[in-house]
Formats: structure tokens, C-alpha cells, sequence
């Protein structure tokens, strides 16, 4: 299966690989019923973001306050995208089947994912025109041979059948990785100017509805600062979606 390609295997297919190759948990490598589950015990310990969220970031409430509500965040400094949802918390559970895609080679989850992020994004899908991933800068790119952020766009680009345009956004110059920053504020600085609307592609985006797909969302920056390049080059809205994101105790 070459998912870099986007060549998922069709229904019968994965009947067949089924039967060939039981599947198994994707986290703890259990027998379970079809590819891409988790057992019972995995699942029990992710926690999924599927109760009432900011109507605008997307963290998660405690109560429900009613559709429409906003974060104190969120009113007090509205962010540069139009909404921002996630999958699930960012957290031990969730952390080890993330780093195996980002690190670890597991290519066989962004298709997984993908049907993920389009459960929890599907508010997004019938006014999204154009599914654009984080870039990752062409040194990182190299070292690590693919871009996490793109598989997962790619795969729900497949899942949605939405337009996928991975060399949208660019990556103008190297930056740290963001959990080496010590706080919020350094985040915001380490990806000031950071990224970029290729010439050419200003004019596919311009007018048009983006939903930009990253992997995790920590404090929020460097979606942040691609929503604002992407808005500058004319595009009409800016919807972010993203695999987990961390949830702090005061944020909620």
C-alpha cells in the first residue's frame, strides 16, 4: 500500500488483508474486529473531543454552555482562523500513536487517521474548498523523507473527497521545533515570518474556503501564524483541523 500516493486499498481489498493479516489494535497490537480499531482498553484511555468545544478553537468546555460559545481566550483575543476543531486530547494515550507516524514510520495510520480527522471535522467539509497541510521546511523535510501533516491532509482529502494542495503553504525558513520553546510567547516569536503563499498559489487560494491540517496543537502558534499568511493572501476563510491538541487545566 503506498500511502504517500494516496493509494488506500478498496473495501474488497482490505477484506482480503483482513483475512490474510488479522488486524490488530493500532496502539497495543491486540486482535480486533477490523483494521484501523482500537480494543477496548485503548480506546478507553483516549480521550476524544466530542462533547461542546469553543465555537472558535475548539477547546473543550467542562459544561455545555450552548452552541455559539466562546473561550475567555477567544473573546478577549479572537484568533486568526474562523474555527479550529481536534480529535482528541494530546496526551500519554494519544501521544504514542501520533509519534509513531511522526517518527517512527508508521505510515499505515494516516489512512486511520484520515477517517478521524473526518468525523471530527465534518462541520468544516461542505464549506472547505481547498485541504492544505503544515509544511515542514525543505531541510526537515529531507531528514525526516515525509511530512506528517501532509499524509494526515492527504488521507482526509481521500476520506472527503476535497481538493488536496500540499505546496500552498511554504515554509520560508527553518525554525526550531516548537516543544523546544519555553512558552507561549516564544512560540509566537519562533514562527514569526516563518511561512509563506507561494506566487502561484495565491491565486488557488484566493476568495476560496482553506482547511489546514496539522498534527497537534500545543498553544496554538503555528497554526496562528499560517492562518494569518493565508488570509493575507486573499483566501475567504481559514479552518483548522488537527489530530490532538494540548488541553491545559485553566483552559477549560
Amino acid at each position: 500500500m503506498n500511502v504517500l500516493a494516496g493509494n488506500w486499498p478498496s473495501q474488497g481489498l482490505r477484506a482480503v488483508l483482513d483475512f490474510l493479516y488479522p488486524p490488530l489494535c493500532v496502539l497495543c497490537r491486540k486482535s480486533v474486529g477490523s483494521a484501523g480499531d482500537l480494543c477496548a482498553s485503548c480506546w478507553g484511555a483516549i480521550v476524544f473531543l466530542d462533547g461542546p468545544v469553543c465555537a472558535r478553537c475548539g477547546v473543550p468546555f467542562e459544561t455545555d454552555p450552548g452552541s455559539g460559545a466562546l473561550c475567555a481566550a477567544c473573546h478577549t483575543r479572537p484568533p486568526a482562523y474562523d474555527a479550529a476543531r481536534s480529535v482528541m486530547r494530546y496526551e500519554e494515550a494519544s501521544k504514542r500513536p501520533i509519534l509513531a507516524l511522526k517518527r517512527g514510520d508508521r505510515l499505515d495510520l494516516a489512512p486511520i487517521f484520515g477517517r478521524w480527522l473526518a468525523r471530527a471535522g465534518s462541520e468544516f467539509v461542505a464549506e472547505s474548498d481547498v485541504v492544505v497541510p503544515v509544511p515542514l521546511h525543505r531541510r526537515r523535510l529531507w531528514a525526516r523523507r515525509y511530512n506528517q501533516a501532509a499524509l494526515l491532509a492527504k488521507a482526509f482529502a481521500y476520506e472527503t473527497d476535497k481538493p488536496f494542495d500540499p505546496l500552498v503553504l511554504r515554509r520560508s525558513r527553518p525554525t526550531p521545533s516548537q516543544g523546544e520553546m519555553p512558552s507561549s510567547k516564544a512560540r509566537r516569536r519562533n514562527v514569526m515570518g516563518a511561512f509563506r503563499v507561494g506566487g502561484a498559489s495565491a491565486g488557488r487560494i484566493r476568495g476560496r474556503a482553506v482547511l489546514l491540517i496539522d498534527d497537534v496543537m500545543t498553544t496554538g502558534a503555528t497554526v496562528e501564524a499560517c492562518a494569518r499568511v493565508l488570509k493575507r493572501a486573499g483566501a475567504r476563510k481559514v479552518f483548522v483541523l488537527t489530530l490532538a491538541r494540548v488541553v491545559r487545566a485553566n483552559a477549560v
